[in-house]
């Protein structure tokens, strides 16, 4: 029986990814004659239609998005195959692509960086900061190892390492009204001056699912990092949620920004160490999920306000 190629399956993909001849074989760096024969074979081989071609469009056929689907499964399980070599008897050793979301990142990394570089010296981390959106696209296509990220319930092809909660607050000047309160009431918070850090929803929903009932339209501000919205809490434009871990690390040092607990069950995040299921590396990463709960034990970097 002859059986398609990785390369056949990689021209189909990038076909698939870029919808032009063209770009995709300039992204598999070969020609375009080169790309287009590799599809015509996998074609005759497989023994069905994959791509309607016209002068203008690409159309895949339903067959062709099918396989497209389990190419990108069989090509990370290649790579994934590939890295093996690379695992020795320590697993947390080499590069590392760590991909972690920015209300984490700035908070999280001072506090476990120097630690985990001196307990596993030959460990480097290759860090991107971006939005989970992006961190699972880079899981899934292979561009990262694993991701730090306020955790969803979403499943898929991820393995998560549970690392520690983090409770969400309010925070507001210290002259705003609701600020003499030991604790702010859902109904307080108004659409119309509640900030949300970019990530809204891991702060918004972890607040839902504690049982409170905030508003669907939050104030926009959807570039925004948490410092900046911060500055704009301090100027008295609004309230916004903010991560406790934020607090621990002084956001909010230097201004009139006060902090107090949402009303009612408690409202936290769960701050998770996320991988591919079938990953080589899983072992080092449920190790180092368990470091980083370790280290993540230890006392706040400045207590918080």
């Amino acid at each position: 029986m002859t059986l398609p190629s990785l390369r056949q399956l990689q021209y189909l993909v990038a076909l698939h990814a870029h919808q032009h001849f063209g770009r995709a074989a300039d992204a598999c760096n070969v020609t375009q004659s080169t790309l287009s024969a590799g599809l015509k074979e996998l074609e005759m081989v497989l023994g069905v239609r994959l791509v309607e071609r016209t002068r203008r469009v690409i159309v895949f056929t339903a067959t062709g998005l099918g396989v497209v689907r389990r190419a990108e499964d069989l090509l990370q399980q290649a790579r994934d195959l590939s890295a093996v070599r690379h695992i020795g008897p320590e697993p947390l050793a080499g590069a590392i692509r760590l991909s972690i979301t920015p209300t984490v990142a700035p908070f999280l990394l001072p506090r476990i960086l120097g630690s985990i570089r001196r307990t596993y010296p030959a460990l480097e981390f290759v860090v991107h900061e971006e939005v989970s959106q992006a961190g699972f696209a880079g899981l899934s296509s292979g561009a990262r190892d694993c991701m730090i990220l306020a955790r969803r319930d979403d499943g898929g092809d991820f393995e998560y390492g549970a690392l520690f909660e983090d409770p969400i607050m309010v925070a507001m000047r210290s002259d705003d009204p609701i600020a003499q309160r030991s604790s702010i009431r859902p109904e307080d918070l108004s659409s119309d001056r509640l900030f949300l850090p970019h990530e809204v929803g891991g702060l918004l929903d972890s607040a839902r699912l504690a049982g409170h009932r905030l508003d669907d339209g939050p104030k926009a501000a959807p570039s925004a990092s948490i410092h900046t919205l911060v500055q704009l809490v301090n100027a008295g434009m609004g309230a916004m949620l903010l991560p406790q871990m934020a607090v621990e690390s002084g956001v909010t040092a230097g201004t009139e920004v006060v902090t107090r607990p949402l009303a009612g069950p408690p409202a936290r995040r769960v701050i998770a160490l996320a991988w591919r299921r079938n990953s080589p590396l899983r072992e080092g990463f449920t190790r180092l999920a368990g470091k980083i709960r370790e280290l993540y034990q230890g006392p706040p970097l400045v207590a918080a306000a």
